[in-house]
């Protein structure tokens, strides 16, 4: 039968057709032009009513196969083409991860903190202990405990940084406040000599706030460590002794020390320490300015009267006490040339540390 001839052919030319589809768009247009009101499986059907009665139910029985074999395959085909396109959408909009990410670099100690726990660990070392302060001081633990003159002029506003500024009140003269920042770690010595019997070892590492214009050797905010000790038959010796051991510890066993007498409120006898200079190594150059020297910290023998103020017996008791700034530290160990560059966050010059 010619029409039973006509079905199988167009059974398999739409099967070839299906399997050849490369899109969904295309594969679209061989579903509407083999089932499509105009479709070649419609046309074919519509030659039925020119078939005998008899043959109706066998042609009707393949016509039925051949549309169930064709929207089979059109939905098999539907379903590999959409998938093959979702995942050619998916590589499109991936981002490629198999190449190394940007990595965020490894932060580090900064120098003064640094600085600050390589002096704290030489002095743990030793027994020592490493007390907190205050920043906000008064009046009487800033300056008059530590035997600081009323007249002195560190307590002058050009000096210090007052909380209450009474510049206006004509009750005060000097214009300055009970309440301050500190401008030395010495406070804390004397709420640790109140506060401790002897004996006290100490060190006290901290922010401290002075009235100066920034430059190469001068900060508004720096760093200091201040040393205490008090106990009895402390002579300047010990002083000597352990500064001595704290500069070879910190700079390195070629590197000297030296005594120059002078003056500080707090202490009598009262001197300047220096170190060997560590790029001339004590022959002289423009950086000791050819002395071969350094100034490193002041130090000195615990004045009576400081004594007295804490309620310590200076019969009984003696003590050293020493300052040194952590900036100046800093320096001089890796020769910075500028305090600012120690603030200043350029990642250049912090890497090196």
């Amino acid at each position: 039968m010619a029409l039973m001839e006509d079905l199988e052919k167009l059974r398999d030319d739409m099967l070839s057709a299906i399997s050849q589809a490369a899109t969904s768009d295309a594969l679209e247009e061989v579903r509407i032009s083999v089932l499509g009101k105009k479709g070649s499986l419609t046309s074919v059907l519509r030659g039925m009513r020119d078939i005998p009665p008899e043959e109706r139910p066998i042609i009707g029985k393949l016509s039925n196969e051949v549309r169930d074999r064709i929207e089979e395959a059109l939905s098999q085909r539907a379903k590999q083409l959409k998938g093959a396109e979702l995942e050619e959408k998916m590589k499109a909009g991936a981002i490629d991860i198999s190449l190394p990410g940007r990595s965020m670099p490894i932060g580090t100690e900064h120098l003064i903190n640094h600085i600050i726990r390589e002096c704290s660990d030489i002095f743990a070392g030793i027994g020592y202990e490493i007390e907190g302060g205050r920043e906000i001081e008064t009046d009487w633990y800033n300056f008059t405990a530590l035997n600081a003159p009323k007249d002195h002029p560190s307590r002058s506003m050009q000096d210090t940084f007052y909380i209450v500024d009474r510049s206006g009140d004509v009750s005060d003269v000097r214009g300055e406040s009970d309440v301050l920042l500190r401008t030395q770690t010495s406070g804390t010595q004397v709420h640790v000599m109140e506060e401790k019997k002897p004996p006290i070892y100490m060190i006290s590492p901290g922010k401290v706030y002075r009235h100066d214009v920034a430059d190469p050797s001068h900060l508004p905010q720096f760093h200091q460590i201040e040393g205490l000790v008090v106990d009895k038959g402390i002579t300047f010796g010990d002083l000597k002794g352990t500064l001595e051991y704290f500069i070879k510890a910190f700079f390195g066993e070629e590197r000297k020390t030296r005594f120059r007498a002078h003056f500080f409120p707090f202490t009598e006898p009262s001197a300047e320490a220096d170190v060997s200079c560590g790029i001339c190594h004590g022959e002289g150059c423009r950086f000791c300015k050819h002395t071969g020297w350094v100034e490193i910290l002041g130090c000195g023998m615990v004045d009576p009267n400081v004594f007295e103020n804490v309620g310590i017996d200076p019969e009984v008791y003696t003590g050293f006490a020493f300052g040194v700034g952590v900036e100046r530290l800093a320096c001089l160990k890796y020769d910075v040339p500028d305090l600012r560059m120690l603030l200043e966050g350029d990642m250049r010059f912090l890497r090196q540390f």
